[in-house]
């Protein structure tokens, strides 16, 4: 009622103009400024319009027009316009309208509108809680959009990575792995289902990410990561997710993303904890400063030996999607020196500081790259499946 009470008021006091109205002014060099949030303006705004949010506009309007200068402002339909004129007018603005029934009428009566690039209808309607994020906006999708991303393992930390960076529009999506569905897995691999066991994890992947969203690429790498294809599936991708389930592969991915300088989103889980870091494009620290050496077999006991809770991977595995989420668009801050730890039992999680091994054979300043090893070889005799098992 108070709203509404207000709205009355101010459509008496400020003038109204319609969208033929306003394009005629537009044209002629008035200012038309639409104050909708990104996520609308992805489904279109007026041509020659300028994109100023009503948090934005404040701060913001004196860099695209002075106090004397015509305004006129577009909503959807009318509301926020007017309340978006209300402040203008309290800054002194004294030519300001709004354009009634907003964007919706513009839209009706034909007049033109433009787009932003590289967003088309699909995509501001799938994205567009998303889009109205100021810090993604459309400019942070348009980088998720451009981002190629490798997930080393389709399992219980892969498939919830998997499922939601495919949601939130990573464009490429790469997946490794050459393990087949099987029964066991599907209380935590949940990117695969029931009817597909004994087929390709990968196949089974891909299929689910496509039919969750068709706009994306999904690559499909049904092999075993070895020391010599590394170098050649990394170099196609920017940023590595590593979601794999033995020492071997966890040391090969660390030193393939040093060699390569690719940044690394690190998850493991056991049982009822799990814990998640990101070692930085070309490592300080990595993977080895935090492991310099697998540890001991009883320190590291298997899926299968220690169990693990279906709902840990899942956790860790959307924290990892977030993390590339992260680098991916340059917002906020990536755990990169940092290791959080999650305890299911007690949902709890807390962080501890991590530091660059100085004495680091791969990461440490003016070292040359040392080379690959026989991974297997080197966890020899230690534990074949890494303490945070996620299979």
């Amino acid at each position: 009622m108070v709203l509404d009470k207000r709205l009355a008021e101010l459509r008496d006091r400020i003038q109204q103009l319609s969208p033929a109205k306003a394009h005629e002014r537009l044209v002629a060099g008035a200012v038309l400024i639409d104050v909708r949030d990104p996520g609308e303006l992805a489904q279109g705004m007026p041509a020659g319009a300028h994109a100023l949010s009503r948090d934005e506009l404040e701060m913001r309007i004196d860099q695209l027009a002075p106090p004397e200068a015509p305004v006129m402002l577009i909503c959807a339909s009318g509301p926020r316009s007017l309340l978006a004129a209300d402040t203008l007018a309290r800054l002194g603005y004294e030519q300001v309208a709004v354009v009634t029934g907003g964007m919706q009428r513009w839209k009706r009566e034909g007049l033109p509108c433009t787009r932003p690039e590289g967003i088309d209808d699909d995509g501001a309607e799938r994205y567009a809680r998303q889009l109205n994020l100021p810090e993604i906006g459309i400019e942070g999708q348009a980088k998720l959009a451009d981002a190629r991303v490798l997930l080393v393992g389709a399992g219980g930390l892969g498939s919830p990575a998997a499922l939601y960076l495919a949601a939130a529009g990573i464009g490429t999506i790469g997946l490794v792995d050459d393990d087949r569905v099987d029964r066991s897995n599907l209380h935590r691999q949940v990117v695969h289902r029931d009817d597909r066991v004994g087929t390709p994890k990968t196949d089974s992947a891909r299929a689910t990410l496509e039919a969750l969203n068709p706009n994306i690429d999904v690559r499909t790498h049904q092999v075993r990561l070895n020391s010599d294809n590394v170098e050649e599936i990394f170099s196609n991708y920017r940023i590595i997710v590593d979601g794999s389930d033995n020492f071997p592969t966890r040391y090969l991915v660390n030193d393939a993303c040093i060699r390569l300088g690719l940044p690394n989103v690190y998850g493991a889980v056991q049982r009822f904890e799990g814990r998640v870091s990101v070692f930085a494009a070309g490592g300080r620290p990595c993977y080895r400063c935090l492991f310099s050496e697998p540890p001991d077999p009883e320190f590291a006991p298997s899926c299968s030996e220690a169990g693990v809770l279906g709902v840990v991977p899942g956790v860790i595995g959307l924290l990892q999607a977030l993390e590339v989420i992260k680098l991916a668009t340059g917002v906020g801050e990536p755990l990169i020196g940092r290791l959080l730890l999650f305890d299911a039992l007690g949902t709890r999680m807390r962080e501890l500081a991590l530091g660059p091994d100085p004495g680091c054979r791969y990461c440490a300043d003016d070292r040359e790259f040392p080379g690959y090893v026989d991974y297997a070889e080197f966890c020899s005799g230690r534990a074949s499946q890494d303490l945070e098992t996620n299979d």
